[in-house]
């Protein structure tokens, strides 16, 4: 009975970090698309490249949160788990404005800085849930070898 209970708390933490990874992976696809559109907009892109670059910037920020919330339930005491709950793309209002009201190579630069150090924390974070899943699938299975 108890390595049946211990099989079912692996599988939710394992369902949890699926829907983390996946939520992960949106973030890296929509940072991706901010990066792309960034780069047009330091070589001049104007207005309506800063509309689509902040849009996904907004579901990027929108996804971390979520991914956020799916490890959040992974179990407290592993100290890995704790680097995932800082991820972060903090452009700020400021800068957000900066960059639509000046729209120089200064803000674009800012801006583009920040994706870039969101893409890397990302893609980390995927890393690392990636190499947890695995260890959780091989304890799973070790239950079901008992």
């Amino acid at each position: 009975m108890g390595n049946e209970i211990i099989k079912l708390e692996l599988k939710e933490v394992m369902n949890a970090g699926e829907r983390a990874l996946c939520s992960l992976k949106i973030v890296q696809k929509e940072l991706e698309h901010a990066k792309k559109w960034g780069i047009i907009d330091l070589f001049g892109g104007g207005f309506f490249v800063n509309i689509v670059k902040h849009s996904k910037i907004k579901n990027s920020s929108f996804y971390m949160e979520t991914a956020k919330r799916d490890l959040r339930i992974f179990p407290r005491e592993l100290n890995d788990v704790q680097m995932f709950l800082n991820l972060n793309l903090n452009i700020g209002d400021f800068l957000t404005f900066a960059d639509f009201f000046f729209d120089g190579l200064i803000t674009d630069y800012l801006v583009q800085s920040k994706i870039n150090e969101a893409r890397k924390q990302v893609w980390t974070a995927i890393k690392q849930v990636e190499k947890f899943l695995i260890d959780l699938q091989k304890l799973y299975d070790a239950q079901n070898d008992l």
